[in-house]
């Protein structure tokens, strides 16, 4: 996704939520995963997906497609360059917050 198609209403829709906000915390110490990588999270698999969605059409993440394997990172770079300190000060707050 470009950064000028990223829109705030729909960035901070997707991070509204506390299982995508654990999501982009869980990929924003990796280079990348696949979303079954994310087992902290205890949701079904469907409801995963769908956060996971979610989360891509918003441009938060990008994912790569090798084989049967989607491979999800986190769109730091862009997000820092369309909404500087975003991201930051969204990985500093604590899950009791949510």
């Amino acid at each position: 996704m470009n950064t000028k198609d990223m829109k705030l209403t729909s960035v901070m829709h997707a991070l509204s939520d506390p299982i995508r906000l654990e999501i982009v915390k869980a990929l924003a110490d990796t280079d990348e995963k696949t979303c079954g990588a994310c087992t902290n999270i205890n949701v079904a698999k469907s409801t995963l997906s769908h956060h996971f969605k979610v989360l891509r059409e918003a441009g938060i993440l990008k994912v790569r497609i090798e084989g049967k394997h989607h491979y999800y990172s986190l769109c730091k770079e862009e997000l820092e360059q369309q909404f500087p300190g975003l991201i930051r000060a969204i990985l500093q707050v604590e899950k009791e917050q949510w």
